[in-house]
């Protein structure tokens, strides 16, 4: 563990792996690499180095990075902020770490973009929401819960990642162009689960929430 007035620990990617594997090595989550690197996407590259600390406190290099961090938060939330629209067929969406209590879970949005689609009770193709937003953006646990489902075997929804939170409630992430879980793994909310991929065209999340096995509008939950 890195002391005060050390330098920080790092990590030299190796073929085949991924920000779930490493931080599971060493003890720190997915999330923490992408932060404490600057990260805006779960993509890293053979020899990259990873800071796998946070930076030591009171450094020159924090402030710096600090000033760069706070900078690029600024100018994305300016952005999305300009591409409001007032369209009448979709809703924007700006979701933040905010959460919400329904069901007796604490929910929050999955990824940040524009719901371009809304449920339907009477649909079977509006099962859930979606969501447009950038390929390559991490998408993230609405709940935490095991993984019991990672794979591409259901025909419709790619890349599919599936969380079961308790006895009556699960969240299901389509579209994805990687996984970052596998079967079995535990995870916390907000927790990386897999990279948003392209559906007709356009970089989507397909997002469900189902109660008992029974599909349910997600915006009931989401905050």
């Amino acid at each position: 563990m890195a002391t005060k007035g050390s330098p920080v620990a790092t990590y030299t990617v190796k073929p085949d792996d991924t920000l779930y594997s490493i931080g599971r090595s060493h003890g720190v989550s997915p999330e923490q690499i992408i932060e404490w690197n600057g990260m805006y996407t779960t993509r890293i590259r053979t020899g990259q180095k990873l800071v796998l600390r946070p930076p030591v406190s009171g450094s020159a290099d924090k402030e710096k990075q600090s000033s760069e961090t706070s900078t690029k938060q600024t100018t994305k939330k300016q952005s999305i902020v300009a591409t409001q629209t007032k369209s009448n067929r979709t809703k924007d969406v700006i979701p933040k770490a905010a959460e919400k209590k329904a069901g007796g879970l604490r929910w929050r949005w999955p990824v940040k973009g524009k719901m371009t689609q809304g449920f339907s009770a009477s649909d079977p193709s509006r099962k859930g929401i979606k969501i447009k937003g950038s390929e390559g953006r991490v998408v993230r646990a609405a709940e935490g819960g095991t993984i019991v489902y990672s794979g591409d075997g259901l025909v419709g929804y790619g890349e599919l990642i599936i969380i079961k939170h308790n006895k009556e409630y699960l969240s299901a992430y389509a579209y994805n162009r990687k996984r970052l879980v596998k079967e079995g793994d535990k995870v916390k909310r907000g927790a990386a689960v897999a990279e948003m991929g392209v559906n007709g065209g356009e970089a989507l999340l397909h997002f469900e929430i189902r109660r008992q096995g029974k599909p349910v509008n997600p915006m009931a939950y989401l905050p």
